[in-house]
């Protein structure tokens, strides 16, 4: 697996000013910065938690800062690439750079395992350049400076990545029926508090069929919806079998 795009582009830095996932509650946030981690191959052990603020928010008047991920992390599983990452709006440099590589066809089935649909639509939805900029490049300016954490779904099917979503955000959504194939993107945020009375063990059992299907891999740690330590001690058990 060549990770070169992600070693490019993902080399650690701070995202300032009304952009991405900076833009909420800017005006009224201490914080006025967060930290996009660098990229790193490696596995699901070496993930740590960050020392620097990956989301900012002010909830119920009160400014909340969480640390995300010290690094994102590309593997192998099952023999099918897999990256891992902190806020989710990441997925979509990953699908381009899938995409690019080979690992699946446009119109392909997006099967999206979290506690949120993820469906709102962005301002600007993205165009590739390829005559202008490099389409990594492109996407990755998108991705971080124009999406956040709740809409980078919408964009990935209007530019025909996806012919469709599947969305399993509930106990009737583990059971619907899956395509063979498809590109799994899971947010750990599923396993959070509120969804609790979907029972942890079948959840677990469930995704990791979903794993075994899966033509590329995706995975949020959501730091503003899960403890980063908890998120990451449920990725190890998730890609232990």
């Amino acid at each position: 697996m060549d990770w070169h795009l992600y070693n490019k582009f993902y080399t650690g830095f701070w995202l300032e000013g009304n952009q991405g996932n900076n833009a909420f509650s800017l005006n009224r946030r201490g914080q006025q910065r967060i930290y996009v981690a660098p990229f790193r191959e490696g596995s699901p052990a070496d993930l740590q938690v960050g020392l620097e603020v990956a989301f900012s928010e002010i909830e119920d008047g009160t400014e909340k800062n969480f640390p995300g991920l010290a690094a994102f992390i590309g593997m192998r599983h099952l023999g099918r690439p897999a990256v891992i990452f902190d806020n989710h709006n990441h997925a979509f440099f990953c699908w381009v750079a899938a995409l690019m590589d080979g690992f699946f066809d446009k119109g392909a089935t997006l099967v999206h395992v979290d506690q949120h649909t993820d469906m709102r639509k962005p301002n600007a939805f993205w165009a590739e350049r390829a005559h202008e900029e490099h389409p990594g490049e492109a996407a990755f300016r998108y991705t971080n400076f124009h999406l956040n954490v709740g809409n980078f779904i919408q964009p990935a099917l209007a530019a025909g990545f996806f012919s469709e979503v599947i969305i399993i955000d509930s106990s009737a959504g583990f059971e619907r029926a899956l395509p063979d194939k498809f590109v799994l993107d899971i947010d750990i945020d599923i396993f959070s508090a509120d969804m609790a009375y979907i029972d942890e063990v079948y959840k677990l059992e469930k995704i990791r069929g979903y794993l075994k299907r899966s033509l590329f891999t995706t995975v949020a740690t959501s730091p503003f919806f899960m403890p980063q330590r908890e998120a990451i001690d449920i990725i190890c058990n998730l890609f232990a079998t």
